[in-house]
């Protein structure tokens, strides 16, 4: 099936760029076409990866760059860590890599956001390229420039705001994902409907089957119209002053399952895709809309594969988890809710709100 290849440019001054989205990217010279073609370049992978579409990308780097090294990280969540990026920066030094090297993340979130803040602090900026390879990096942790790595107290806190040079999001690369890995990348898709346009909502509950299948052309608009709301509010609110914790809907209680079962023993699509059902919930507590629109959001987390009840960790542990959370503020948290269809906000919720929610919600 051919799909065509669209663009979707994230406007930051001199740090915009471009996502491009399409089949066959890894492939194309056009997909690298304009980036810096310096002495070296340095693809960072992991092990489930590499096999895969490594090859593939080091080939396209080859034709611009004399030398194309590849470091491969421990695959899943509880890898991003310090020593993950210790391990690229030795590779770094030993290769003497130096300002015009590139860096090109080619995995999922992990990679990504490990990749990324190595990149930001090896002597002090080098470039860097997204190349994801799963749903959820596709539509959410490529785009946008935040790169972290995760502390035993808390996930993402150690990190930076630094920007790719691009995003290029091939969607053969969707082929090889397990299921599981699929309806992880859905829950970010599902988030930005009810935080930023209620018809696409609609369109994701008329395509969900579609999406599960694979079919290409159905994830090529998904992908694109996530990346186009993402830049929208990416372009307004770069480090997340205002505006952008509207992309974190579902998150402040899903960082706090993830943390508090161990990362890695929920995929994070999970984590979120349960938070929403529990912030969504919160909203209609809050008085914010109603509880159909709610179980609407729930039955379609459901459908997507998604879990819909949190872990017993005990509402003492979720609100500790949750204090910790970088929205919150003087030890008060803060929570993304929906005040209507298609429009979110950032407020607190008393404690005994929150954990009403959680009593109804964490199995």
């Amino acid at each position: 099936m051919n799909v065509e290849t669209d663009r979707v440019k994230i406007e930051l001054g001199e740090r915009s760029y471009d996502i491009l989205i399409g089949a066959n990217l890894l492939s194309d010279r056009a997909s690298v076409d304009g980036l810096p073609a310096g002495n070296a370049a340095v693809i960072v992978t992991n092990p489930t990866v590499a096999p895969l579409y490594a090859l593939r990308l080091q080939n396209l780097l080859k034709q611009r760059h004399a030398q194309c090294l590849m470091v491969e990280l421990p695959d899943g969540e509880i890898h991003k860590d310090w020593s993950s990026l210790e391990r690229i920066f030795g590779a770094l030094l030993r290769a003497g890599a130096d300002r015009k090297t590139v860096l090109y993340a080619l995995g999922g979130g992990v990679v990504g956001d490990v990749t990324g803040f190595a990149a930001a602090c090896y002597m002090r900026g080098v470039p860097f390229v997204q190349v994801p390879t799963t749903l959820l990096a596709q539509v959410d942790s490529s785009v946008g420039g935040k790169t972290a790595v995760n502390h035993p107290l808390g996930k993402n806190m150690i990190g930076a705001f630094y920007q790719p040079l691009r995003v290029i999001a091939d969607l053969d690369t969707l082929d090889t994902l397990p299921d599981r890995e699929i309806s992880a990348g859905l829950a970010e898709v599902i988030k930005y409907g009810p935080i930023a346009d209620d018809a696409f909502l609609g369109w994701i509950e008329d395509n969900l089957d579609a999406l599960l299948a694979r079919d290409k052309k159905v994830l090529a608009y998904a992908v694109k119209r996530s990346c186009e709301i993402k830049a929208w509010v990416v372009g307004q609110d770069e480090r997340e002053s205002g505006l952008r914790a509207i992309l974190n809907f579902g998150h402040t209680f899903g960082h706090a399952i993830e943390a508090g079962l161990g990362f890695g023993t929920w995929l994070h699509g999970e984590g979120v895709g349960c938070g929403m059902v529990m912030a969504a919930d919160l909203s209609h507590r809050l008085g914010l809309i109603d509880a159909a629109y709610a179980q609407r959001i729930t039955r379609l987390i459901e459908r997507a594969g998604l879990p819909i009840r949190g872990p017993q960790l005990g509402a003492d542990r979720y609100l500790e988890l949750m204090r910790g959370d970088k929205k919150s503020e003087a030890g008060e948290i803060r929570f993304v809710v929906i005040e209507a269809p298609g429009r979110a906000a950032l407020r607190p919720a008393p404690d005994d709100i929150v954990r009403e929610v959680l009593a109804a919600h964490a199995a």
